[in-house]
């Protein structure tokens, strides 16, 4: 068992393994479902956790979550074996992380850890420029060290490439998820990008993958709850992300 998972028992969150079986039942039960139903039935779920959640957390304060969202952060970073860098660090090396370091630059403003992979061939998006970008990406919640969004081994899910349309606006970016493409959007009912997400943005290169030559930039994320999707935000919990990110036409 993680430690995570040790955190989580001691601390007696029922609601959040009751959520984390509600995931992996509603992932074992909807195989044959049409895609509508399913994104009905999660939304269901996660309200219904959510209730639960409410009432098993009467006493418990938001003050309460945020300390357990940090301690979650901290126990991932200890048995993963993460090397946390500054902002200045990160600087001096041309704005790229170690991962034969396993570095993490940490933006102590927003709480963000990100680590860049592959910095990607192509080019990045200027200033006023706007691009169709497509991702695979995997969504673990490390509250309960569980997978709860996947569109990179599912074949179910694969059909969604989860593609979005951002702007930078003088390196600022803002965008949404086009909602026919968007996993997230099944999932959580929304076409907002996650803060965490549009953040990496800026230190990226984009291009389509056309040639063995061709490097799709990948970033590996952790993002707390106050920069993550809604049902992450409102349950205030932290998200490890893996994602890929390939230029559309």
């Amino acid at each position: 068992m993680s430690t995570i998972n040790k955190i989580v028992m001691q601390l007696g969150i029922k609601s959040l393994t009751l959520q984390a079986n509600m995931h992996i039942q509603y992932q074992m039960t909807t195989r044959h479902i049409d895609p509508m139903s399913k994104g009905l039935l999660f939304l269901f779920l996660l309200l219904l956790s959510a209730t639960v959640f409410t009432a098993c957390s009467d006493d418990e304060t938001y003050a309460d979550q945020v300390k357990r969202e940090r301690s979650a952060i901290s126990a991932y970073i200890a048995d993963s074996g993460v090397n946390v860098i500054s902002e200045e660090t990160f600087r001096n090396q041309n704005y790229t992380t170690d991962t034969a370091k396993n570095q993490f630059v940490l933006f102590e403003s927003s709480g963000l850890y990100m680590q860049i992979v592959r910095k990607g061939t192509g080019k990045p998006i200027a200033s006023g420029e706007s691009a169709r970008i497509l991702c695979r990406y995997t969504e673990r919640n490390l509250l309960t060290d569980t997978i709860q969004a996947n569109n990179t081994t599912s074949p179910y899910y694969y059909r969604y490439d989860e593609t979005m349309h951002v702007t930078n606006n003088s390196g600022t970016f803002s965008g949404s998820f086009e909602k026919e493409k968007s996993l997230m959007y099944l999932f959580y009912g929304s076409t907002a990008i996650p803060s965490g997400w549009l953040a990496a943005l800026p230190y990226l290169n984009y291009t389509r993958y056309a040639t063995a030559d061709d490097e799709m930039a990948k970033v590996r994320l952790i993002v707390p709850h106050d920069l993550g999707q809604s049902y992450a935000s409102s349950g205030v919990y932290p998200c490890l992300y893996d994602i890929t990110f390939e230029k559309g036409r």
